[in-house]
């Protein structure tokens, strides 16, 4: 009898985005191979992975990286980041002997990781076959913030051995460079896909159907703008996060009252999604055929090519700090309006690295 390969994930829980990579490559697997078993490894809320993931799967609450250390949804504390950089590798030995327990007691046929260098670090003294899937990496991201540090090289050098360590890192599209990785492998772009439900959103909310209806989700590290301060906007109504609490104003509604809706539903029936630059936010809306309202986030290195990206394959228009502050979104939201639609991004980096992972699964794990 053929052995059942056993996929062990390594999910990153700096926000949301990792998630979003990884969800849509995991359910094209399991859709070809239902049986495989698979272990998930996060701090993300088990809620929230099991609403992107689908089908059973085991989940081991562990975090094997932290990303950076955040002020909100848009600023690093850069010195603080350093300083856990530190400790963390200070202590090095002893947290890669508690991630190579974790493993060897699951004893999985294939890691993936999204991106937390320690499980590949793990896995590769362990002789585990590894696989890297991410956007960007930590050790390139700490470089963009942190080129002034004297001990930069000495703390990216683990993280680019682990990452080099994996078979291959597939960087899924619009990916920043990675000039210091042997093993990158470029891939197209990974979203899932969501249902239009407008007509049954409008009617829920009391719309008449011609409003412009922004979808307001800033990413996992929670950010919430003065919306009590911010002017109505003519014909515009907002759906904010429900854990932004009550907001005293007759055009926005707290999401939370479209309870059956999906985050992907809203995002696929909204005219336009106001965030932040990040993986999951731009891919998932331009794969969707949502316009992108977007908050400057100029010192995050992967922003370039995020922006880039978008951009070119989607309708979107970047604004600053200040008219996020002020609410001064009329002229912005005009020229996002007014740009002719483009059509939907096909994501075809979820079946590209899927074909990566059956490969890996079934040459090593059968």
């Amino acid at each position: 009898m053929m052995k059942v390969p056993h996929l062990y994930v390594a999910l990153s829980g700096h926000g949301f985005g990792h998630l979003a990579q990884t969800a849509p490559v995991l359910n094209v697997l399991r859709q070809r191979h239902p049986a495989i078993r698979l272990t998930v490894q996060s701090l993300l809320p088990e809620p929230v992975l099991r609403e992107r993931i689908a089908g059973e799967f085991a989940v081991v609450a562990g975090a094997a990286d932290f990303g950076m250390v955040m002020v909100d949804a848009l600023d690093v504390k850069l010195d603080d980041s350093l300083a856990a950089y530190r400790a963390f590798h200070g202590e090095w030995e002893a947290r890669l002997g508690w991630q190579e327990s974790v493993l060897r007691q699951a004893a999985p046929d294939l890691l993936l990781a999204d991106i937390p260098y320690l499980s590949l670090a793990a896995a590769a003294r362990l002789a585990i076959p590894a696989l890297a899937l991410c956007s960007l990496n930590w050790a390139d991201i700490l470089q963009g913030y942190g080129a002034g540090a004297p001990d930069l090289a000495a703390l990216r050098a683990p993280m680019l051995t682990a990452y080099n360590s994996a078979a291959a890192f597939l960087q899924p599209a619009p990916s920043m460079p990675m000039p210091d990785l042997r093993n990158a492998r470029p891939i197209g772009p990974i979203a899932a896909l969501g249902r239009n439900r407008r007509p049954e959103i409008d009617r829920r909310l009391g719309l008449r159907g011609g409003e412009t209806l922004v979808l307001m989700g800033l990413g996992g590290v929670n950010l919430r703008p003065p919306l009590e301060a911010w002017p109505a906007l003519a014909d515009v109504c907002w759906l904010i996060p429900p854990d932004w609490g009550q907001v005293d104003r007759p055009d926005a509604w707290s999401w939370a009252v479209l309870t059956d809706c999906s985050m992907l539903d809203l995002v696929r029936s909204c005219d336009v999604l106001f965030t932040k630059p990040g993986y999951g936010a731009f891919t998932e809306a331009a794969c969707n055929a949502t316009r992108v309202l977007y908050i400057g986030r100029d010192d995050w290195p992967e922003e370039p090519w995020l922006s880039r990206w978008l951009t070119e394959y989607g309708n979107a228009v970047k604004i600053d700090r200040r008219r996020l502050a002020a609410g001064d979104l009329t002229e912005p939201l005009r020229a996002l309006l007014a740009q002719p639609a483009k059509p939907p991004v096909a994501p075809s980096g979820a079946v590209e690295a899927a074909a990566w992972l059956e490969r890996s699964l079934y040459e090593f794990g059968a």
